[in-house]
C-alpha cells in the first residue's frame, strides 16, 4: 500500500529538493516532508560499509522516531583508478563532511597523473524505504561516465562538475535538473523504488 505521508531523510537540501522533485514527477500522491519538519532530528552516524547499509541506518532511525515511512539514500562517486574510492566516503574525502569544493579539488590532485583514458567513474545510489514497524525494502542505481581535468557547469552539486556521464558531452553540472534526472544514479534509484513502492 502506498503511504500518504513520507519523511525524506536527509538534511541536504539540495538533494531533498531533487529527490522530491523525481517523486513528484512520478505522479505519487504522498505528501513529502523533509526533516526540517522535525527539528528534534539528529544526524545518523554512518557506520555501515556500503551505500545500502547506510541508506537503511538512516530510513530506520528516521521512521522510527517520526512514526512515519522514510525514504532515505546513500550515495557517492566511485572512481575506477583509485579502486572504487571515495565510495562511501565521498562526502568527507577531504576530511570535512559536505565541502564540495575541498572534496573535489583532492580527488583531482589524486588523479592528476592518471590518462584521461583510465579515468572511469561511476556515480551509485542506494535508496532504502522503512515503514514503522512494517515493510522495508532497498534498491539501487547507478551513472557510469569519466573524470575531467576542472569542474564545468553550476547545476548539482558534490563531484558533478567533474563528472562527464557516459553518451554526453558535457558535466553533469551542465545538464539541466530534468536533463540529470533522466540519467542519474539517483534518478535510475527512485524509479526503481517507485516500482517497489507501487508493488507492495
Amino acid at each position: 500500500m502506498i503511504p500518504t505521508k513520507m519523511v525524506i531523510a536527509s538534511h541536504n537540501q539540495k538533494k531533498v529538493e531533487e529527490m522530491r522533485r523525481i517523486l513528484e514527477q512520478a505522479g505519487l500522491e504522498i505528501e513529502i516532508l523533509g526533516t526540517d519538519s522535525f527539528p528534534d532530528l539528529q544526524d545518523v552516524e554512518e557506520t555501515g560499509s556500503t551505500f545500502a547499509a547506510n541508506a537503511m541506518l538512516k530510513a530506520k532511525y528516521v521512521s522510527n522516531e517520526t512514526g512515519l515511512p522514510a525514504v532515505a539514500d546513500d550515495s557517492g562517486l566511485c572512481v575506477d583508478a583509485l579502486n572504487g574510492m571515495p565510495g562511501i566516503l565521498s562526502a568527507r574525502w577531504a576530511g570535512q563532511h559536505g565541502n564540495d569544493h575541498a572534496n573535489l579539488e583532492l580527488l583531482l590532485a589524486q588523479i592528476a597523473h592518471i590518462p584521461r583514458k583510465r579515468r572511469g567513474a561511476s556515480f551509485v545510489c542506494a535508496v532504502a524505504y522503512c515503514e514503522p514497524g512494517g515493510r522495508e525494502f532497498i534498491v539501487e542505481g547507478s551513472m557510469n561516465g569519466e573524470i575531467i581535468d576542472s569542474p564545468r557547469g553550476a547545476h548539482g552539486f558534490g563531484y558533478d562538475p567533474i563528472f562527464v556521464p557516459m553518451g554526453q558531452s558535457v558535466t553533469s553540472a551542465q545538464l539541466t535538473a530534468e536533463e540529470k534526472d533522466v540519467i542519474s544514479h539517483r534518478g535510475h534509484a527512485l524509479k526503481a523504488f517507485i516500482r517497489e513502492l507501487s508493488a507492495g
